[in-house]
């Protein structure tokens, strides 16, 4: 898959990764050392999820996260959160698109942009 911003007319990731269930939501991006610049992983909340947050627990690198409404725009970006942090929980996410370091200021994705998930 591949995330678009919509909204500036620019990839924002070449190859994202749907996270997947719950095993997958808790593994996430954990044993990896580094991110390609333009992979990203693309996490869901539950339907009965009234928010979203992520940990940075065991992590070696930093990333950016854009926590997505259930329409896929961006309510937040946490910009590089450094490993063993956490962000902060974000009301009405339904999805959490976590990036290389940067990606999402290197094509200035601002709250408000809508991000397009499509079919690579």
């Amino acid at each position: 898959m591949q995330a678009f911003n919509q909204t500036r007319g620019a990839i924002l990731c070449a190859r994202l990764e749907d996270a997947g269930g719950l095993g997958g939501k808790s593994r996430g991006l954990l044993g990896r050392d580094g991110l390609d610049p333009d992979m990203g992983m693309l996490f869901k909340a539950g339907r009965l999820e009234p928010f979203m947050w992520m940990h940075m627990f065991f992590m070696r690198f930093p990333i950016d996260i854009l926590f997505l409404d259930r329409h896929r725009h961006v309510l937040r970006i946490c910009h590089s959160l450094k490993p063993w942090r956490l962000s902060p929980p974000v009301w009405g996410a339904g999805y959490a698109l976590e990036l290389a370091s940067g990606a999402a200021s290197r094509i200035g994705t601002e709250n408000g942009d809508l991000i397009e998930i499509v079919p690579s």
